[in-house]
């Protein structure tokens, strides 16, 4: 006789449990199921518990790159040699050399007034700019990189109105050049401005951009944007200057980086 388990009676009438026998490795393989759920639980709990979502890396990188206009050097963000290889027409190397950097400052008189106005929602933390000129001197190009005091979902929202409404492409919304005297861009001016980018980060708090013009300060009737000044076929004199390729060669590799010291570990970021 068992005792604790009920009992009845088998073929021959011979006491037997009323109770179900599991066999071992049924009875192991539950244990597991059991434990590992267990295991699950506790974890999820955990992560409630400690308001962890998932996605606190990305929230730090958006976060570091905000810092990175004082805690990075101007030589890294904009360094004083620029190589661009395959940037040009047809392929061909580019190299840059930086002839002037602006002092670091606010967005007031940096913009044209429509310009400002859309960029306005995102707001402006600091804006940093340095112009460069080719191999020959023949093009001067000026990049900047505007820090603003949005978080992601400004940024998205930003990105999302210049891609809806193809604000990138509008020759009233052009960034303006910065000029240096005594430098081959002293005569780069608004109305010098040939072709032009505007990149609006979404995992940075960063609007990027690059416009390019002549370095002999002639005027330009038909500026146009680098993505359409860039395709086959294309035109116009600021196409056929390749001045396209100027603009978003050079914005590219500062954008990239830009993202290369975000993505570095915070150790290797300078004090």
């Amino acid at each position: 006789m068992s005792f604790g388990e009920p009992e009845g009676y088998d073929e021959r009438v011979r006491a037997r449990p009323l109770g179900v026998r599991i066999p071992p490795r049924v009875a192991a393989v539950a244990v597991c199921i059991v434990l590992g759920l267990g295991l699950i639980g506790g974890a999820v709990t955990g992560s409630w518990l400690v308001g962890d979502s998932g996605d606190g890396g990305t929230r730090d990188t958006f976060s570091a790159a905000a810092g990175l206009w004082h805690s990075v050097p101007v030589d890294r963000l904009f360094p004083t040699t620029v190589q661009g290889q395959g940037a040009g027409p047809g392929g061909a190397d580019r190299t840059w050399t930086r002839i002037a950097v602006a002092p670091d400052s606010g967005c007031r008189n940096a913009f044209d007034p429509l310009l400002k106005k859309v960029l306005a929602p995102v707001g402006c933390q600091r804006l940093l700019r340095a112009t460069y000129t080719d191999a020959t001197q023949s093009f001067v190009t000026t990049v900047g990189l505007l820090f603003t005091n949005a978080d992601a979902v400004g940024m998205k929202s930003l990105a999302s109105r210049f891609q809806r409404e193809g604000l990138g492409r509008r020759t009233d919304l052009m960034p303006l050049p910065y000029a240096a005297k005594g430098t081959v861009s002293a005569g780069f001016g608004g109305k010098q401005r040939a072709s032009w980018t505007v990149s609006v980060l979404t995992d940075a708090p960063v609007v990027a951009y690059a416009v390019s013009g002549w370095s002999d300060g002639r005027s330009v009737d038909t500026p146009q944007p680098a993505e359409e000044a860039m395709k086959s076929g294309a035109t116009t004199p600021p196409a056929q200057a390749g001045l396209g390729h100027e603009a978003q060669g050079l914005a590219d590799r500062i954008e990239r980086a830009l993202r290369k010291d975000v993505s570095s570990p915070a150790s290797e970021q300078p004090s």
